[in-house]
């Protein structure tokens, strides 16, 4: 087999998919967009009271309930880019820099204030975690779902 990109099989709708195919395909994409909503604001709503609590002692009252949005907004932003740049196959390494620092910073917090017992702190960090990972998943949905870019060769590229 060549190593060159024209010879290599590309991935994707191949011309004989059945209709059956596309469809299963097109469904089960679908469902994981939606299990990954779904599980998301789960988790946003399950950790939100958390983060709220926790900034109680040290922000006003009234800005309380704005403190969780720090947290879950540069990840929500990150998470945007990232898709963006799985639709249009390109590489997003610092929003998935971004998710991941918030991503662990809202484990941090979360259990922060939770007793030190594996049940405790497992409660705590689950939301943000399931929220990453379900994520993860939909970014694999939509690189799957397209076939590869074809490498321009070095002598073409700009330096």
């Amino acid at each position: 087999m060549h190593s060159h990109p024209r010879h290599r099989r590309r991935r994707g709708w191949q011309p004989g998919a059945s209709q059956w195919t596309r469809l299963l395909s097109s469904t089960l994409a679908a469902l994981t967009a939606l299990i990954v909503a779904a599980a998301s604001m789960l988790g946003g709503v399950i950790s939100y009271p958390l983060l709220e609590n926790l900034a109680a002692p040290y922000v006003p009252r009234g800005l309380c309930p704005w403190w969780p949005p720090l947290v879950y907004g540069p990840w929500l932003a990150a998470a945007l880019s990232i898709l963006r740049a799985a639709v249009h196959q390109r590489r997003a390494a610092h929003s998935w820099g971004v998710l991941l620092l918030f991503s662990g910073l809202a484990v941090a917090l979360c259990v922060s204030h939770t007793p030190m017992s594996l049940p405790s702190l497992g409660v705590a960090a689950l939301p943000p975690v399931t929220a990453l990972a379900c994520f993860h998943q939909m970014t694999r949905q939509i690189t799957l779902t397209r076939p590869p870019r074809r490498a321009r060769p070095a002598h073409t590229r700009n330096h």
